[in-house]
């Protein structure tokens, strides 16, 4: 079973995410998207070239709940082709998981902790139509 697929987004914690989004504008030239919430950076995958990717970097306040408990001030979004195997496979490997679910237009959406009590986003973008990753 294929688990992680690549890295899907970047989210960190910061004091001033609007001064720190200018700063990353100024100095490396990251532009967010229209919406203001992310820079994101959009790829194709070399296995799947007709499958338009994506990574999200994306900045939070520093106390942000999104993290939970996680004592990191990042928290890495990695890409999976089928959330629910995924889950079931850590599952019965005894790895902590969010119960907690969310199923948008863009993906589906789950947690997990490691050891040392990291949170992880998964992910499972939507399956994009050939005819429109053009």
């Amino acid at each position: 079973m294929k688990r992680v697929t690549g890295l899907g987004g970047v989210f960190l914690k910061c004091d001033d995410p609007k001064k720190m989004y200018d700063w990353y504008s100024q100095h490396l030239g990251l532009q967010r998207m229209e919406s203001g919430e992310a820079v994101v950076f959009q790829w194709r995958d070399p296995q799947e070239p007709e499958q338009l990717g994506m990574t999200v970097w994306s900045l939070f306040p520093r106390d942000t709940s999104y993290f939970k408990d996680s004592p990191s001030p990042v928290m890495l979004n990695y890409c999976v082709h089928d959330l629910d195997e995924v889950l079931a496979a850590l599952k019965a490997e005894g790895v902590a998981i969010d119960p907690h679910r969310e199923d948008y237009d863009y993906g589906r959406f789950a947690w997990i902790t490691d050891p040392e009590g990291n949170r992880i986003e998964l992910w499972e973008p939507p399956k994009t139509p050939k005819s429109e990753a053009k």
